[in-house]
């Protein structure tokens, strides 16, 4: 883990081939077995094994395992790897690039935590829109049993491990530096509640720092340990898009959430269902629904709500289409408006006539106009004496020309 960047598909090969310590022996002695070597050189585009040899070498000469071990276990965190009672068995699913292992800093199980997952990844800069829709998806996600995985960043990602914390619920927080290091450093207090009822992980040693490509190279875990990822916010170049690219490449589930088509942070999740390769979700509900159990976790209809006249029928519902709505029309008039026979308006006519929706006219029938309802006036101004003539005169009277601004003077003394 000291020797070769997170996410190395070839130390993967290698240590999936030979094991870990056969791979640091090979290091060591600075040779690498003949049929990898032959292995590696029949790929489209074949690595510069002796490039990555001396860097491997150089880096693993200066590495102490035994005080990364210490140092972790000084700050509370635990190192997994493949194998491990923790071990998340669908990380295997990255394949080389799957971690060599993974530290470790919360109360809650990673594996336990990940078996029923979403992650909700959005934009650093997200718009108050973002941070509310993400907030309210860690919400609902956590109330209904599942765990929110994000990468404990500003924005989308702090705002969904916020949500779900409110519900006492665990969230993992996957970083992109060592657990012993808080980035971006304002977040301490939250990394701090996520380690008290969740867990923080990262594949980098303690003590490690950030750069701009282990967030890209990270981004991989949050899609894998997830059953599904839903992009909340994102603008054209975001990493979010980043992860949602990852979550494809490993089959699954993909949901967008829309936004304001004027809004920039959110064209990178339009652009996902213009494509057709994200689905589009508004509720925590529809997520469920989408990483869910088949029959299990549906999200529930949107009706909209229902008004007395559709339970009409369709020959009632012709008829008093065709009552007009001011001065009156006879049966027979309705009747060839409406396209049915005079028995059938007939009835139609007296059964909307006892509903309250028509009335007699002079001429007829018409539409019966809805009452008007007035807000009555307080009791208190009723009460109130009229005002007198003298206040009355006052407050009528037209201003003096020497008490208007000077302007009006002007304007005055011009019309004169």
């Amino acid at each position: 883990m000291r020797a070769a960047d997170v996410g190395d598909p070839v130390m993967g090969r290698l240590v999936a081939q030979y094991g870990a310590p056969e791979a640091a022996a090979a290091i060591r002695a600075r040779a690498l077995p003949s049929d990898f070597a032959a292995q590696e050189a029949r790929h489209e585009r074949p690595p510069d094994l002796t490039r990555r040899l001396n860097a491997w070498y150089a880096r693993l000469a200066t590495a102490k395992p035994a005080a990364d071990l210490e140092s972790g276990e000084k700050a509370g965190a635990r190192l997994i790897i493949p194998g491990s009672q923790e071990w998340p068995t669908q990380l295997d699913q990255l394949g080389p690039s799957r971690p060599l292992g993974l530290w470790l800093h919360g109360t809650a199980d990673l594996r336990f935590a990940c078996l029923k997952s979403v992650a909700v990844v959005g934009a650093r800069a997200a718009t108050s829109y973002g941070s509310h829709i993400a907030a309210q998806f860690g919400v609902g996600l956590s109330e209904s049993g599942w765990t929110v995985v994000s990468g404990g960043a500003y924005g989308v990602d702090g705002a969904a491990h916020k949500g779900a914390l409110a519900s006492d619920a665990p969230t993992v927080a996957v970083l992109a530096c060592g657990v012993d290091v808080c980035y971006p450093s304002s977040h301490d207090t939250l990394f701090a509640a996520v380690r008290e009822r969740g867990v923080v992980i990262s594949e980098c040693p303690p003590g490690v720092h950030p750069t701009r490509a282990r967030f890209l190279i990270r981004n991989r875990l949050i899609a894998a340990l997830s059953r599904g990822t839903v992009v909340v916010e994102a603008a054209l170049r975001s990493g979010a898009l980043n992860t949602a690219a990852h979550a494809l490449s490993l089959n699954r589930h993909l949901g967008a959430v829309p936004g304001p088509i004027t809004s920039s942070m959110s064209a990178g999740c339009h652009r996902l269902l213009r494509e057709r390769k994200a689905v589009c979700v508004t509720t925590p509900e529809e997520m469920i629904d989408l990483v869910g159990v088949i029959g299990d976790d549906l999200a529930p209809q949107s009706r909209v709500a229902a008004v007395s006249r559709d339970k009409l029928n369709d020959s009632t519902k012709r008829v008093l289409d065709a009552v007009p709505a001011r001065g009156g029309a006879g049966p027979a008039s309705i009747a060839v408006a409406a396209g049915v026979s005079l028995d059938v308006t007939l009835s139609a006519l007296g059964g909307l006539a006892a509903a309250g929706y028509i009335e007699r006219a002079a001429n007829g029938w018409r539409l019966r106009k809805p009452a008007t309802s007035y807000r009555k006036a307080p009791e208190s101004t009723a009460l109130q004496p009229p005002p007198t003539a003298e206040a009355a005169g006052q407050a009528d009277d037209p201003p003096f020309p020497d008490d208007l601004p000077v302007p009006y003077q002007a304007a005055g003394r011009m019309d004169a």
